[in-house]
């Protein structure tokens, strides 16, 4: 199942659509333009990490965890400064935030203005999701041979690469294989050469 269809069950692309006022139909196809750049800058964050996926484990705890995901959910607007903080951690600069809204409009047909105000609603989601998931709490943090890590190898890699995720409990190991998803059709790496361009 593609992150989108799963974030359309737990409520998160009706509340991000009810808060920018577009419908869910909009949320959707934001979402699918926007989800590879953020699950590619997730990609890029666990491959720089000296650690690996613990270190990436740890990261989305200190970003904020789960309770990111539940921000979007809750009836009260978002605090977008938590996505915001997250897009700064996994794109490095405002101008590949903006090239992947730039990005993501070509494809969706959608503004890039609200792509923009997707984005870090996308970002905590995302984020949210994937700590909930990975359980990466005090519990994997305490016990990185737990699986916990494991699990969050094989479900990042079937997000990125939408294929089967890798049998969890694979622990830091697979991760090499997993996440070497060149080829893959993430527009990363394309978008931030286009950001580079644009900033010279």
């Amino acid at each position: 199942m593609q992150i989108t269809d799963i974030l359309a069950q737990m409520g998160g692309l009706q509340s991000m659509a009810r808060e920018l006022g577009v419908s869910e139909t909009q949320a959707a196809s934001g979402a699918e333009a926007l989800i590879p750049a953020i699950l590619g800058g997730f990609k890029k964050q666990a491959q720089s990490q000296p650690t690996g996926l613990e270190g990436l484990g740890g990261l989305l705890g200190q970003l904020g965890g789960g309770g990111l995901l539940d921000n979007v959910l809750a009836p009260q607007p978002t605090d977008v400064n938590q996505g915001n903080n997250v897009l700064g951690q996994i794109f490095g600069s405002k101008d590949v935030s903006r090239a992947v809204a730039q990005n993501a409009a070509s494809q969706s047909g959608l503004d890039p203005s609200l792509l923009k105000k997707m984005l870090p609603m996308l970002a905590m989601l995302v984020t949210g999701y994937m700590a909930k998931q990975s359980g990466a709490g005090a519990a994997a943090q305490a016990s990185p041979e737990g699986g916990g890590f494991g699990g969050l190898g094989g479900l990042l890699g079937g997000l990125l690469g939408g294929h089967g995720a890798q049998p969890a409990g694979g622990g830091a190991s697979g991760l090499a294989s997993m996440l070497d998803l060149n080829g893959d059709g993430n527009p990363l790496d394309d978008i931030m050469q286009m950001a580079g361009k644009a900033m010279r």
